[in-house]
């Protein structure tokens, strides 16, 4: 290698001397006054400007100054970006460009951010219009108006879920006087049958202005008096108006219910829900809550800060300048195919059944869901639709339809043993199957005395994926896009072997149907051809579903006539 001598190091000396230089003179300082920028939109979109440096007010006042602007609009969040920076030589400016989501609508508005530079730091200039457009002193204020909740509606259009009377039964602080809270507290409790433990510590540890509310009672039918809650110290009760189902138990588990929204449901809503609204927890009232609910119309006014209502009455407008508003946008009431009175009668019918129950009731002809009850022993569970079950022998239906689309008919002679046993494992029929119809006997019988070793039989003709086909066909473990609801429409695998695939054709092993997925295929049976279950009527939409698919008409229509009987299945009706 060469070596380079003095004057050549002297040479690359120089030249990396101008370099720098020439580097130092372009660093005009754009790149601290965007960063500071940067850091500036970032804090305000928290709403924490306590890191940041200003000229002309301490971070920590600032901050509390934040605060106190911005409150109203607590828990929503800005989001803020910074706009093309202009600098002239120690100052710069930037636009800020805020974005909050407001109830329904989105306020925008654009501020300018002024920067200076002090050493080797850049500071913001302090100004309440760093904020929104507000003079010294002006914080921000609020006002909302809410819409009432709309209805669910049944079929034709009759109101399932309306607003009905209520009474909120209650100790009101202030009237207690002298008298013991929890005194009072135990005597309410005991008189509305709540726990009077849990009471007396709600009332004690509220404001000595709260209303503390022991129960809510629908005011058509109730059996506690206002003369009963009046002669209580510091109780009373107080009228409103509430959502509510006919009854306490009508369709519960499928409707859900509405009421005031807590504080873990405001915080989860991201700024949808406020304090004192109404909100769906359960079934179609969560499910369709937005729609139900609208939205607020919310006004944001700028107004100055700390006056007495007196003072704020004695300026124009009450000295509030309308900075944004979002318009109230009523709910949509939900149009769904319940029939009331047969809903009612469903909910009778399982009223003292112990176990998990329930009954579906549709329509063939449009596949309207005409009732869908879950009894009292699913302790609120939607067994109508969410319901898991091995159906037994009502899924002989699904074996009948695979067994004739194979070539059999109705009249086709079957053997019936008393026992069947496949790779070990033995089956028989139900405790007091008729010795007439075991041996050769045709299909119809075979169906109608729910044979099981007839139907097992058939499982070296009939494949499983056989049996996955006819059960779609029949609107089971297929989709329900028109149902409008969370549902299980059972589930059959397409592929078994061996003792799980004779299972499988008594409607066990690892075959699944809902109450509502065998009203679907009862229902299939009587239309002729398969039957996509509907419950909510969208707005605008054909209220009959749309059918697809096809099953055998005339030899599928006779398993109406014979109930197949031992389904593990809680009952289900098609009508």
């Amino acid at each position: 290698m060469a070596r380079m001598g003095k004057s050549s190091k002297l040479s690359a000396a120089l030249i990396g001397l101008i370099l720098g230089a020439s580097l130092v003179s372009c660093d005009d300082g754009r790149t601290g006054a965007q960063d500071a920028a940067k850091q500036l939109a970032s804090a305000l979109a928290a709403l924490d400007v306590g890191a940041v440096p200003f000229e002309g007010k301490d971070s920590a006042a600032a901050n509390e100054q934040l605060h106190e602007v911005f409150k109203e609009l607590d828990p929503a969040k800005p989001a803020v970006q910074s706009g093309e920076l202009k600098l002239d030589k120690d100052t710069a400016t930037v636009p800020l460009n805020y974005s909050w989501k407001i109830g329904s609508g989105e306020w925008k508005y654009m501020v300018t951010a002024q920067l200076k530079k002090s050493g080797d730091k850049w500071l913001t200039v302090w100004t309440p219009g760093l904020l929104a457009h507000l003079a010294e002193g002006e914080v921000l204020g609020t006002s909302s108006q809410s819409p009432a909740r709309a209805d669910i509606l049944g079929a034709g259009d009759v109101p399932l879920v309306t607003y009905r009377s209520v009474v909120n039964v209650g100790i009101d602080k202030p009237l207690l006087a002298s008298t013991d809270p929890a005194a009072s507290a135990t005597q309410l409790a005991e008189l509305v049958g709540v726990d009077p433990a849990a009471y007396v510590q709600q009332v004690q540890a509220a404001g000595p202005e709260a209303f503390v509310t022991a129960i809510t009672l629908r005011e058509d039918g109730r059996t506690i008096s206002d003369n009963q809650i009046g002669e209580i110290p510091g109780a009373r009760a107080i009228r409103d108006y509430l959502p509510l189902a006919p009854t306490r138990t009508f369709a519960r588990a499928l409707l859900g219910t509405a009421a005031e929204a807590n504080a873990e449901q405001i915080e989860k809503s991201g700024g949808e829900l406020q304090a004192g609204d109404t909100t769906g927890s359960g079934g179609l009232q969560q499910q369709y809550d937005a729609q139900l609910r609208g939205s607020h119309g919310i006004q944001v006014f700028a107004e100055k800060g700390g006056l007495t209502a007196e003072e704020r009455q004695s300026l124009l407008n009450g000295g509030r300048r309308l900075l944004f508003e979002a318009t109230m946008k009523v709910g949509t009431p939900l149009r769904t195919t319940l029939d009331p009175k047969i809903q009612q009668l469903a909910e009778d019918v399982l009223a003292k059944v112990g176990p998990a129950s329930a009954i579906v009731a549709l329509r063939p002809s449009s596949g309207a869901v005409l009732a869908a009850a879950s009894g009292p022993g699913s302790n609120g569970y939607d067994t109508a639709l969410l319901g898991q079950y091995a159906p037994g022998s009502i899924f002989k239906i699904v074996d009948s339809l695979a067994m004739i689309r194979n070539g059999m008919s109705p009249d086709s002679t079957v053997e019936c043993p008393a026992t069947l046993t496949v790779d070990g494992r033995t089956f028989k029929n139900a405790e007091g199957y008729p010795a007439s119809s075991l041996g050769s006997v045709t299909l119809r019988d075979a169906f109608a005395h729910s044979c099981n070793t007839a139907f097992i039989n058939a499982r070296d003709t009939v494949s499983q994926g056989q049996l996955e086909a006819a059960a779609t066909s029949l609107g089971v473990a297929v989709e329900a896009p028109a149902l409008g609801a969370s549902a299980f429409l059972g589930s059959v695998p397409g592929d078994a072997t061996g003792t799980e695939h004779a299972a499988s054709m008594i409607g066990q092993g690892k075959v699944l149907m809902s109450p509502l997925a065998a009203a679907v295929m009862a229902g299939s049976v009587a239309k002729g051809s398969p039957v996509s279950p509907q419950l909510v009527l969208n707005p605008g939409a054909d209220e009959s579903a749309a059918a697809g698919g096809a099953a055998t008409p005339s030899a599928s229509a006779p398993a109406t006539s014979a109930a197949p009987s031992g389904s593990t299945a809680p009952p289900a009706a098609a009508d």
